[in-house]
């Protein structure tokens, strides 16, 4: 056999239907970054939250709150970053989606989602890694704005040219 068929039937037999899938996760230092970023975010609008961040499988990596948040606050964002994490969608444009449309309204049943906004999904490599989310600062758009900035700030878009 030449060393050529070997390499292209090693390659194949990776690809091969079986095999381990290998996929991207938020890792603890990932999780902590943007559960720090939000917390930052959120005071810099004068606010306090919790913050969650869940991995690939919807397990608990991160956990943060600020001093005078309510303890309900940490379930909260707790389960908006799993309801991102496995709708792979924001928890605002999932509640419009429920609101409005007569086939979704379900959704709102399902007690391991809660559909308020302030959750969004983690995405590396056109994939959902995990979700964040975000409670206790004053209301949905608060939450969705800390969750967002926390994203940009640890994942800043590409610039074209760079």
């Amino acid at each position: 056999m030449s060393g050529a068929f070997l390499i292209l039937a090693s390659a194949t037999a990776l690809s091969a239907p079986g095999s381990p899938l290998e996929r991207g996760t938020v890792s603890l230092v990932l999780a902590n970054r943007l559960a720090s970023a939000a917390i930052a975010a959120c005071t810099r609008i004068g606010r306090e939250a919790a913050v969650a961040v869940v991995d690939r499988g919807g397990n608990l990596v991160a956990l943060q709150r600020g001093d005078d948040v309510g303890p309900h606050n940490t379930v909260a964002a707790q389960r908006k970053a799993f309801t991102a994490l496995s709708t792979k969608s924001s928890t605002t444009a999932l509640a419009a989606r429920a609101a409005s449309d007569p086939t979704s309204r379900n959704l709102t049943t399902m007690a391991e989602l809660l559909l308020v906004g302030g959750g969004q999904p983690i995405t590396a490599g056109g994939s959902v890694i995990g979700g964040i989310g975000v409670a206790g600062a004053g209301g949905s758009a608060n939450d969705d704005r800390c969750a967002l900035e926390a994203i940009a700030d640890v994942f800043p878009p590409a610039v074209p040219g760079r």
